[in-house]
């Protein structure tokens, strides 16, 4: 696993957050050493398609990046007629994931999409996942996703989303914030790197409240919802679409 250093020397001038080539090359030890509990999220994602799978179903990764939610689900999938849709929009990412995916044999076939997944279409599904993705999209884009999600979903389908959040109370946004900021510095980053990391992100991912998720899921259709993890100010929802609305 090629270790993280994008951050660790001064740069001159500090340019917004990509999934670029350099950000996929070392992208696990990034998530493993910058998300608390990311494994047991993703060990979850599977248990959770093994409980919700439905068979003659799509499943779908949206946002990707090198398929370990996608890999997860595929573990896990016994249903019949079963395909997995995995959408991205770098093009490193897709890349990568594609060839992670070929090293593990299944019978459960995978898509891998270079795309936006504003555009992509959801039907037929019995999971969507989207794994700390809405946060870089555009706020006034987030609504129409999870709307589209839940009309694609099929009765007793299951969306399961992980997002950074923040707190409507600064002072308990800040003992988080501060907390994560441990969390790193015992996974062996510099302040260089965190302060850098930050100001690279600071334009491009936007964050929501708790609340604001849960309005957003209950608008949509979603009556059944729950945080099901949360460690700082990292969580993982999940919501069903009931079989009768």
């Amino acid at each position: 696993m090629q270790k993280d250093a994008i951050f660790a020397e001064p740069l001159a001038q500090i340019q917004d957050f990509r999934f670029d080539d350099q950000v996929a090359d070392v992208f696990p030890d990034m998530i493993q050493r910058s998300v608390p509990g990311y494994q047991t999220i993703i060990h979850t994602i599977g248990k959770l398609t093994a409980r919700y799978q439905q068979a003659d179903s799509h499943y779908y990764d949206l946002g990707c990046s090198l398929g370990a939610a996608t890999l997860a689900m595929r573990r896990n999938i016994s249903a019949a007629n079963s395909s997995i849709i995995a959408v991205d929009n770098s093009s490193a990412m897709v890349e990568r994931c594609e060839r992670h995916l070929q090293a593990f044999r299944s019978e459960v076939p995978v898509t891998v999409k270079l795309a936006d997944i504003r555009e992509q279409i959801i039907e037929n599904a019995a999971i969507v996942v989207i794994n700390f993705t809405l946060q870089f999209l555009p706020k006034e884009d987030r609504n129409a996703l999870i709307n589209r999600i839940y009309q694609g979903l099929k009765p007793g389908g299951l969306l399961i989303l992980s997002e950074k959040f923040i707190n409507s109370d600064a002072q308990t946004n800040d003992l988080l914030v501060e907390l994560h900021h441990d969390f790193k510095r015992a996974n062996g980053y510099s302040e260089l790197e965190i302060s850098q990391k930050r100001s690279a992100l600071e334009n491009v991912m936007k964050p929501d409240t708790l609340s604001e998720h849960q309005q957003r899921l209950a608008q949509a259709g979603f009556s059944s919802q729950t945080l099901w993890f949360q460690c700082f100010n990292f969580c993982s929802m999940v919501a069903i679409k009931l079989t009768r609305d």
